[in-house]
């Protein structure tokens, strides 16, 4: 069974710093790409970043650009995304997800949410003061 489980949101001041965790289970995490998207109310899911399965390129939406960085632990079967300067911009519930990406590219799969075929249920980051 496909799992994927997001923690560590929460509270935090703008300019403050979190670092979010997606832990996987139940397929080799080797084999799919990853993304983190995000979504506020009233406003349409965004890929925030994604990385790929084999060489580790990745995606960074230009709003995220110099402030997030995405990691993955295969071994761990974990993929984190640290999110420093935080703006109240970035209040949303963050999701992470995962799919093949055999003949596309982390670009293209973060620009169109359906090309991930799992998902978690989503951890809330709110930055206020």
């Amino acid at each position: 069974q496909v799992q994927l489980v997001e923690s560590g949101g929460g509270l935090v001041q703008p300019g403050g710093s979190l670092r979010l965790s997606c832990a996987t289970s139940g397929f080799t995490l080797d084999y799919y790409a990853i993304g983190w998207f995000r979504q506020a109310p009233g406003k349409e899911r965004e890929g925030v970043s994604c990385i790929s399965s084999s060489d580790d390129s990745t995606y960074y939406a230009d709003s995220v650009k110099g402030r997030f960085t995405i990691s993955r632990d295969n071994a761990n079967n974990t993929v984190n995304l640290q999110m420093n300067s935080l703006k109240p911009e970035d209040t949303a519930v963050y999701y992470c997800a995962a799919g093949r990406d055999w003949v596309t590219t982390v670009q293209t799969m973060c620009l169109f949410p359906g090309s991930f075929s799992s998902w978690g249920q989503g951890t809330q980051v709110i930055v206020s003061s």
